[in-house]
């Protein structure tokens, strides 16, 4: 294939995708909601023509999202865009399925390597990065799953499997079996991950971050008029709760991140939220969605505010969520030396 344009990361910083050396974009570009779904034909090249141009090389995917849709809109615009295979990182997950028959869906061997299979094809590719699990299956033996992985990679299907909205006990599982096994594990977990939402991410995941150094790839929400306006149902209950005294506190509590984005570090409080995910050491990429390509550029303003989020900004900021995960508890035990091996 004649190659039309090349990549130019321009400002765009990198990352390891969790303990591997696969290196990814700070920012992506996924296709939840959006790409296969509302957004189909030039649009969607657009959008990913913009990202690409902007830095952005790494594209995320689904075999659900869009009943599969997403991953032939997204197959067939790197295409005609003519992007070399191997400047692209390409990921796309499995679980949900396209149809609704007894092994259409879940973690099955079956499942995996024929969903696998199925994706390639709508996605036109020999291969893709990585394969995430989209959901856990507690009703497929976790041997069998993570043996099936095994084997996609080593028939160079993907390079390397991932978890999505697993437990942290389910990716100890995963890592325990393919350790007896001789197996590949799991390199990163993508989770929902924001500041109304650090239970799991931030507490329930630090043990895993800290023996197994995986990654998260958070999936980012995207402003107003795209995803919210297009998939009001599928918010509705998001929208309901903002009008409950809970959601009436983080409206106060954005509120407050408002002025402090907008008056300390001269940005919105949106680029504010993206860089304060950024800035966390365990998190591989930030997964951007959008509908329309200024949304794109103007999400990447980002990039500028991560280095301004000194240790004085993220107290403030803190001090407003007051939502910090509480530590894992020592029972009366002194605390050990800031400066040695924790």
């Amino acid at each position: 294939m004649t190659v039309k344009t090349e990549f130019d990361p321009k400002n765009m910083s990198f990352r390891r995708l969790g303990p591997s050396g696969l290196r990814v974009p700070v920012f992506s570009l996924g296709g939840w909601l959006t790409l296969g779904g509302t957004v189909v034909g030039d649009p969607v090249k657009e959008i990913i023509k913009v990202a690409f141009e902007n830095g952005i090389n790494m594209f995320d995917t689904a075999e659900g999202y869009a009943k599969g849709h997403s991953e032939v809109e997204m197959g067939r615009v790197i295409k005609e865009l003519g992007y070399r295979r191997s400047d692209l990182v390409i990921t796309t997950k499995l679980f949900f399925g396209t149809r609704t028959g007894p092994n259409d869906t879940g973690l099955s061997r079956k499942h995996i390597i024929e969903g696998t299979q199925e994706s390639l094809d709508r996605l036109g590719l020999d291969y893709v990065d990585v394969l995430f699990a989209h959901r856990p299956d507690y009703t497929t033996p976790m041997e069998e799953v993570v043996r099936a992985f095994n084997y996609v990679i080593e028939k160079g299907w993907a390079f390397y499997w991932a978890t999505s909205e697993w437990s942290a006990r389910d990716i100890e599982e995963a890592y325990h079996v393919a350790e007896k096994l001789n197996l590949i594990p799991p390199i990163a977990e993508q989770c929902q991950h924001h500041m109304f939402h650090r239970e799991r991410p931030e507490k329930e995941y630090a043990p895993v971050y800290k023996k197994y150094s995986i990654g998260t790839t958070y999936n980012n929400g995207i402003p107003a008029d795209s995803r919210f306006a297009a998939h009001s149902d599928f918010f509705k209950d998001t929208l309901k709760s903002l009008n409950e005294e809970e959601g009436l506190a983080k409206i106060r509590k954005v509120q407050a991140l408002t002025k402090l984005a907008e008056t300390e570090l001269g940005c919105s409080v949106a680029h504010l939220a993206l860089a304060w995910i950024a800035k966390n050491p365990n998190t591989s990429t930030v997964i951007l969605g959008a509908s329309k390509p200024e949304q794109v550029v103007d999400n990447l303003k980002a990039l500028d505010v991560i280095p301004k989020l000194t240790p004085e900004i993220l107290d403030k900021i803190e001090a407003i969520l007051q939502n910090k995960p509480a530590p894992t508890p020592t029972f009366g035990r002194p605390p050990l030396d800031a400066y040695g091996r924790l």
